[in-house]
Order: C-alpha cells, then structure tokens, then sequence
C-alpha cells in the first residue's frame, strides 16, 4: 500500500528541510499543494529541496514550472480536471508526465482513466479541515471492478484508521492534517505511518 503526504497549504517552518527528511526517512511522493501562494513562494520551496527527490513530487498547480525542476508528476483538482480535456491530458501523457487527480463521487472513479492514481474522500473525518466529514460507513469496501487508476484514500487518515484503509479495498492512503497540525512531529509520525503501512 502506498503513503502519500500532502504538503500543508500554509507555511510551515523550515518547511524545505523538513520536506528533504521526510524524503530521506523512505516518503515515495510528496505532493505540494499551496493554493493561497504564489509561484515564487512555491519556486523558493522548491530550491530548499535536493534535486534528487524532484522526480517524486507532484504540482497541484503552477504546472507551467514543472520544466524548470525536471518534476514530471503533475496533479488535477477536480475544478481544474473539469476544465481541462482528454487531448491536454494525453499531450501531458505523451511528455512523459504521469498525471493524477481528485475526486469525492466514486460514481465518477471510472471515468478517469488517464490518471495514474486518484485522491478520493474523505474516507474518514478530516483532520485538517474541522466539520468535512466522511460519509462512507464503517464497513464500506471499495468496488474496483471498472476502476483502471489506483484509488488513494483521503481525509482524516491517521495510525488509528491505516489498517481500514486497507480493508476497505484503497490501494493507497495520502496524510496531510496527521502529519501538519504539529510540524514538529511531523517527521515522527511519518516514520510511524510507514513503520505499520499495511503491504
């Protein structure tokens, strides 16, 4: 199963060297994901981190920078994902950028074929975001008969849920709120995380 962390959408103290042991301790993919910033905020994040782990981050937005950094993992908001089309994404697809994608109706899982994995929730009540609830029940198992991306559970994941999200049938969880409501225990509790990751 796989981890993904989100990066927290405001500043985070020493957030570049933080962000470099999270990639040291063995973190797979770190998406950056700062919708208030603006790309010289990201640009300067980014110059924090050692090259050698740009290849395992994925851009939420300011695509247009992923050249620069060599980051060839590009991520679609739903409203972003609504508004571009199948021939932009098979051109980024054609570029070599595996591409993924949100997602909060599992109706529409499906349909999103050109992505490599989608974030889908919440899956449990969120952590970061305080009233954004999970509406999936406690015995819920994900049908992944016609679904050709991996599903990647979202919301409220935490070491107390890890071994649900495998049991619901999610082939990954992504943390965010767990890691960034403490900055300073951040780092621990991702070795935590990784330490009991179901297989």
């Amino acid at each position: 199963m796989e981890l993904i962390v989100i990066s927290n959408p405001a500043a985070v103290a020493d957030e570049s060297s933080l962000i470099n042991k999270l990639f040291i301790a063995g973190l797979k993919y770190f998406h950056l994901r700062k919708p208030e910033s603006d790309v010289q905020t990201v640009k300067k994040l980014l110059n924090g981190i050692a090259p050698r782990f740009y290849e395992r981050i994925a851009l939420h937005q300011f695509h247009e920078i992923a050249a620069d950094y060599g980051i060839k993992r590009l991520h679609y908001t739903e409203r972003a994902r609504e508004a571009s089309n199948t021939i932009q994404w098979q051109s980024k697809l054609d570029d070599g950028f595996t591409l993924s994608t949100s997602a909060h109706d599992i109706s529409g899982l499906p349909g999103l074929t050109p992505f490599d994995y989608v974030f889908y929730g919440p899956v449990f009540d969120s952590v970061s975001k305080p009233g954004y609830q999970s509406k999936l029940g406690a015995d819920f198992k994900l049908d992944k008969t016609n679904i050709k991306s991996k599903v990647i559970a979202l919301g409220g994941v935490k070491l107390s849920n890890l071994a649900n999200v495998k049991a619901m049938c999610f082939d990954g969880a992504a943390v965010l709120g767990t890691l960034w409501n403490e900055p300073d225990e951040a780092l621990e509790r991702f070795k935590q995380l990784k330490e009991n990751l179901p297989a």
